[in-house]
């Protein structure tokens, strides 16, 4: 580690589900072996504010792609420290009778605690009436101020800010000191040149920004816009150093000090490059007699514009015949067209005169200047200068071309001077293809290369107002068609019918250049099948009479449309589709005698309607690469998002088996599934109390956080309160009211919004099998919970019960919203369910921050809900026991992949 360096990050470890949609609380668990381990880096998504404090990425487990664990960077940079006086009086000593603000700021994750010192000493508020130390607005944690009043002679000292995020992840603390003296100021500067700088190309420049005021000395840097500093500038110091400048080295040169006290010293220089280019003339006939050419009489104007810097400094001087022109009565010369663009020079020829026929030349340059003059000659007879004419030529108004290959619009030109062409989109409000919204060409001839569909459209070319009559311009328009393969639907299609039934193939085009389809053919397995009468109506279409051994296979439908072929494929059989575990069987594991163990393994058969009836399963399981069972079990007629189960037994403790089921109908084997089932030691309870969940264990009793919410519930307790904590919401303590007693809530501070939601998800219960009491066949629950409702801005708490089946239904069982006191309240809530189900904690954010949600001591019990709080009969609640192991980071890691397992099976 290089001395004086942040620390390296480390990692923090999380097991859950579908990280691109997780939203989570880190457990703050370090592994050092963790780079060692066969695993697999992801993207993780994480929704949060713009300031994110945690960042994540995903690894998953080569042999279980359903597990993924989140490995989050604790971190703790470097904090900065700056120093601040009252906006007062900034005249005469910068500290003498003033009220001084240290604010040191880190980022950090987890949240850092802040300890200021003086000199070794920490400053405590409570005992120095000199100093105040609070958080600023509009800040989570990652500031801290000290208020520094009407300074006295012992605040002139070393000041010392101290993060640490208490040795999580065994991150030491950080620290930075300042030193206040009577002489501390902060900076000033002084520019060595003006602040305009115009200067010829090849000239050597040399800007410096001298210091003349701070204490501690400032620090000096440069920098540019737009762009950055030129690779080859020499900054030395507060001097900035450029050789043989280059019009591209025009832009403005910003010095900035900075020396930790008050607001950087900031000064710029405008460096312009003298730089002329694109010349270009205008003839403008007598626009009030609506002219369109050169007549004697009439006033005539000759204009000359070039692009520079400085536009201003431009001088235009104007020549007839060789000679320069002096202003008379009939010419007149304006430096400064007000009628034309800025930076354009016009002649102004009045009551033209057989004499005034003559060439007339344009000179633009810089007076003094090493820069190149730029010059246009433009011969003005009544016979030299005619409108221009544009005209497509005959068979060019619509071009055709196919996609990546080269296309040519052409509009031709005539006229004296001929002018350049200008094409534009006419159809779309959309730029050309070289990403302008004018393309100039000299000859009308627009070459696209590699057309693509996009491109098709009209096109409009028109004459340009410049090198030539500055008169209303002419234009045409030229149709683009780029011809393309047919897009047809589907490109891909597994279709599954019962056997000896008929099965009809659709190929749908759904957009074709040319839209007539030229040829439509069919291909089983890549041989060809007899042509069929093609109906121009209609999209290609196959059938089958009857789907029978034979004839399954593959079918690809290919289209042609003169443009290209493209291919409907479609995968017709009448196998079975496969099964899709169950991962959620409650308590899946049984441990048997011998060191043996049971597993219940749940299913539900994909789309089993679709083909012939499902006779039953072909199971196999593999330990090893050796088959250890293999035979075939009969269910009955399965249903759509019906549970099937099967108990294995035989299981070798601790050995993990693959296991591969294949539905079997009259056709034959379907499509098979596999899945791995790992061995955990089941929970186990120490005492009744634990079926109360408080929440002590990181694993929460087996509930989790809702993917489709808009944040998450927070696990804490009095000790791990966060800094960013707001006052006068949320509990104190937990509800058996010791600081170590854990507890959830929703914290509604920044960035969270009125009606935002967090969802809590209890394990689930399988009641599928209960019976209740007679005359009813369903087993009454009772939901028991305090809750924590304090704060001018409590949104609402809902108690949602959510059934399992074909889906997923929400159902509100209690609510309660606003402001109920500072004290814990319990709620009885009864349900009946129908199967299935699992308990959603659902918190809503209120109007404001002071809205703070928390429950705690949860208990789901069998039976209805009794006065007397009883917790009997409790249903199983995953760990709910405040039992600590002095485990190792390593240990820890494997308990919480234990756990996921056990949970998500």
């Amino acid at each position: 580690m290089v001395p004086g360096a942040p620390p390296a990050p480390s990692l923090e470890l999380e097991t859950f589900s579908h990280p691109k949609s997780h939203q989570h609380e880190c457990i703050y668990v370090c592994d050092s072996d963790l780079n060692q381990s066969a695993l697999t880096v992801c993207v993780c998504f994480r929704p949060g504010p713009a300031r994110v404090l945690t960042t994540c990425v995903c690894v998953s487990d080569l042999d279980q792609p359903v597990l993924t664990t989140c490995v989050c960077v604790s971190d703790l940079d470097q904090p900065v420290l700056t120093v601040h006086q009252t906006i007062s009086d900034v005249r005469g000593s910068y500290y003498q009778e003033k009220t001084v603000f240290l604010r040191c700021t880190v980022n950090s994750n987890p949240p850092a605690r802040f300890i200021w010192k003086r000199g070794s000493q920490p400053i405590e508020q409570s005992k120095d009436n000199g100093v105040d130390i609070y958080e600023p607005l509009y800040t989570q944690g990652e500031t801290k101020v000290l208020k520094l009043k009407n300074l006295r002679p012992q605040d002139f000292a070393n000041y010392t800010c101290q993060v640490s995020v208490r040795n999580v992840c065994e991150i030491p603390d950080t620290f930075v000191t300042f030193q206040l003296t009577s002489a501390t100021s902060p900076p000033a500067l002084r520019l060595s040149v003006n602040e305009t700088l115009v200067l010829d190309p090849g000239k050597d420049v040399m800007m410096s920004c001298e210091v003349t005021a701070g204490n501690p000395t400032p620090t000096v840097t440069w920098s540019r816009t737009p762009g950055s500093v030129p690779q080859r500038a020499v900054i030395d110091g507060g001097t900035l150093t450029l050789r043989s400048v280059e019009a591209s080295d025009s832009g403005f040169y910003n010095c900035a000090a900075y020396n930790k006290v008050g607001n950087p010293a900031k000064r710029t220089v405008n460096l312009v490059v003298r730089d002329m280019r694109n010349l270009t003339f205008q003839i403008t006939p007598d626009s009030n007699k609506d002219s369109e050419s050169i007549q004697m009489g009439r006033d005539l104007k000759l204009s000359c514009h070039v692009d520079a810097q400085p536009q201003d400094k431009v001088n235009y001087t104007w020549y007839k015949n060789g000679v320069p022109i002096l202003p008379s009565e009939n010419l007149v010369i304006l430096r400064s067209d007000p009628d034309m663009a800025p930076g354009t020079g016009s002649l102004e020829i009045i009551d033209m005169k057989f004499r005034d026929q003559a060439t007339y030349t344009c000179v633009a340059n810089f007076p003094g200047s090493i820069v190149p003059d730029l010059r246009v000659d433009v011969n003005i007879t009544q016979s030299s200068v005619t409108p221009p004419i544009l005209s497509v030529p005959s068979g060019g108004t619509v071009v055709t071309a196919r996609e990546g290959a080269w296309a040519e619009l052409v509009c031709l030109v005539d006229g004296k001077p001929r002018p350049p062409v200008l094409w534009s989109r006419a159809d779309k409000d959309l730029p050309m293809p070289s990403g302008e919204w004018a393309t100039e060409t000299r000859d009308g001839r627009l070459r696209l290369s590699n057309v693509t569909r996009d491109l098709s459209g009209t096109y409009r070319c028109q004459t340009a107002p410049y090198n030539g009559l500055n008169i209303k311009r002419r234009e045409a328009q030229v149709q683009l068609s780029v011809q393309y393969p047919p897009i047809v639907e589907p490109a891909y299609q597994e279709v599954r019918s019962p056997t000896n039934q008929p099965v009809t193939l659709r190929c749908s085009v759904v957009k074709a250049n040319p839209s007539r389809i030229a040829r439509a053919s069919w291909l089983m397995n890549g041989r060809p099948l007899p042509p069929t009468v093609p109906d121009s109506q209609e999209p290609p279409t196959l059938r089958i009479e009857r789907l029978s051994p034979s004839s399954n296979g593959t079918y690809e439908c290919r289209v042609s449309n003169g443009a290209g072929v493209s291919s409907c494929v479609f995968n017709v059989s009448a196998r079975a589709y496969n099964p899709e575990f169950y991962f959620d069987t409650p308590n899946p594991i049984r441990v048997l005698p011998g060191s043996n163990y049971s597993y219940i393994l749940q299913w539900t058969q994909k789309e089993p309607r679709a083909v012939d009836r499902i006779l039953g399963y072909w199971i196999n399981v593999r330990q090893m690469n050796r088959v250890a069972m293999s035979r075939q079990m009969e269910v009955k007629e399965p249903q759509p998002g019906v549970l099937l189960s099967y108990v294995l037994t035989d299981l070798r403790i601790p050995l993990d088996y693959e296991v591969r089921l294949t539905p079997i109908t009259m056709f034959g084997l379907g499509d098979s599934a596999t899945r791995t089932i790992q061995y955990s030691e089941p929970f186990t309870y120490f005492r009744p109390s634990d079926h109360v969940c408080g929440f002590e264990d990181s694993r929460i009793c087996g509930f989790s956080q809702d993917r489709s919410d808009t944040f998450d519930w927070t696990r804490q307790n009095a000790l791990t309160q966060n800094p960013k904590r707001t006052a006068n919401t949320g509990p104190d303590t937990d509800r058996s009211g010791t600081k170590e007693g854990y507890y959830m809530y929703i914290e509604a501070s920044r960035p969270r919004v009125a009606g935002d939601k967090a969802r809590l998800l209890s394990p689930l219960f399988n009641v599928t099998q209960a019976r209740g009491a007679t005359g009813s066949n369903r087993v009454p629950y009772c939901i028991s919970f305090y809750y924590h409702m304090k704060g001018m801005h409590i949104g609402s708490l809902n108690i949602l019960m959510r059934v399992k089946g074909i889906a997923t239904v929400d159902t509100l069982l209690w609510s309660i919203s606003g402001n109920q006191g500072p004290e814990w309240k319990q709620a009885n809530v009864p349900v009946n369910p129908s199967g299935a189900f699992q308990v959603v904690f659902e918190g809503v954010r209120g109007t404001g921050y002071e809205g703070d949600i928390a429950i705690d001591d949860v208990s789901i019990t069998t039976g209805k809900c009794k006065q007397d709080n009883t917790v009997s009969n409790t249903a199983v609640l995953l760990g709910g026991a405040s039992h600590r192991w002095p485990l190792s980071p390593a240990q820890l890691l494997g308990c919480t992949l234990s756990a996921y397992l056990l949970l998500y099976r």
